[in-house]
This record gives C-alpha cells, structure tokens and sequence, in this order.
C-alpha cells in the first residue's frame, strides 16, 4: 500500500491530465487508433512504474507474434499485473477482467479506452458471450490479455489451476496462445514498502493452432500452466 500512496504522491500534478486524455479514448467518435491509445496509455504506465521504483525485466520479446490477433496467457499475482504487461509488451494490448473491477476509477476507463472486455464468470451465458466477442476480435487483429486463473494466487510465484474455459477464444480463432511467466508482480502493491524492486515479465514460445488442433482445452491449459511455473521455477532458482 506505501507504493500506491507513493506513486499517487509522485505523480499528483499529472493524473488530472492522464485521467482527462483517458477519458477522452474511451468516448464514442474518438478519432485515435487503438495502437495510438494503447501508446498513450503505455507511456503512462511505464512514467507510474518508474516513478513507484520498480523495474520491469523484459524476457522473450522475441517471442511475440509477428501478426497481430494473438492471445496472451499470464499467471494472476495481484494488481500490478497488468502495469507490468503493458509495460513489457509493445503490441497495442485489450485485456479481459473480471466484472467486479468495473466500477474502480480509472480502471473502468482504461478498459474501456483499450476496448477491454469484463468478464462475468458467475454468468455461464454472459461469459459465452465475451467468448464469441473475444474470438471476432482476435479473428480482425485484436491481441488481448486474459488470467486463466480466473482470480490471483495468494501464493506468490506458485500458480493455481488454469480454468480450460479462459481458452476457448484462441481455439476458435485458432490464434497464436502466448504463455506469460510473471515473476514477483505480487511485491508492488503486496509488501509494506516503497523500497526499489524488480519483476519480470517472461514471454514464452507461442503455440499455433497447428500445435493445439487436436487438444481439449482442459488439456491445453493444464499444459501452458506447466510452462509457465517451470519459468518461474527455473528463475527463481
């Protein structure tokens, strides 16, 4: 909570700016692209994140898709996820969050100015609907963000279950699945202090539709779970 309260400190004179601009994206008839939006909105992130001292190491860049119209698959360490993907990932990003973040400031503004996406998992039909939206999207280009955790681990770098449901979008679309390692993002916002830290964003090898055609989604997570805290495991020594 100190890094929270520091960084709103550091940056007190900029947020009314930031937080008009944002505004402005996610109103109807506004004349930015999503690439030029998602910029804005990057350059942002990454001003907050120095400003709260903490480092975002970049692994696998490399690794991205080169087209547009992928999927990114990360493990849920806390609220400063999304800070640190946007802060590692130069494609212009939509993220899919759970509803009950739909009422937070700027949070709701953010989502909407990216065309993001929330996710009612209560819902069976709702969520089958943002399925559908999801794989259009992705389908016309749109890469997007989702947490196949459903919710954060309290556990650190130790990952829950991935639910084969957050998959089915990327089945559909038969779009690049992009595993996400991320490394102590739960340390921000989680740890009394606003001493200097770092976290890592890990960008592992894709899977291509021909990789996963024949696999259940149940499956299909179970195996990018693996992937993914073998990362961490392997980074963490």
């Amino acid at each position: 909570m100190n890094r929270i309260v520091y960084m709103v400190i550091k940056n007190v004179f900029r947020v009314p700016v930031w937080f008009y601009r944002i505004c402005k994206f996610g109103s109807s008839g506004d004349p930015h692209t999503h690439k030029e939006r998602y910029d804005y909105i990057r350059n942002v992130v990454k001003k907050i994140n120095r400003s709260g001292r903490v480092e975002v190491e970049v692994h696998g860049i490399e690794n991205l898709p080169a087209e547009n119209g992928f999927i990114l698959f990360p493990n849920h360490q806390g609220l400063f996820d999304v800070l640190a993907l946007m802060d590692a990932c130069p494609n212009p990003l939509s993220v899919v969050v759970k509803k009950e973040a739909s009422n937070l400031i700027l949070v709701k503004q953010v989502i909407k100015a990216l065309n993001g996406l929330f996710i009612d998992r209560s819902d069976i039909r709702a969520s089958m609907d943002i399925i559908v939206q999801m794989t259009e999207n992705v389908k016309k280009g749109t890469n997007y963000v989702i947490f196949p955790e459903g919710t954060r681990s309290r556990e650190g770098n130790k990952l829950l279950p991935f639910k084969g449901g957050t998959f089915k979008s990327a089945v559909n679309a038969k779009c690049p699945i992009v595993p996400v390692a991320l490394i102590n993002c739960f340390k921000p916002f989680d740890e009394n202090s606003s001493k200097k830290l770092k976290v890592q964003v890990c960008f592992l090898n894709p899977l291509y539709a021909e990789d996963y055609q024949k696999t259940k989604t149940t499956q299909l997570a179970e195996i990018v779970h693996d992937r993914i805290q073998e990362e961490i495991n392997q980074k963490i020594g």
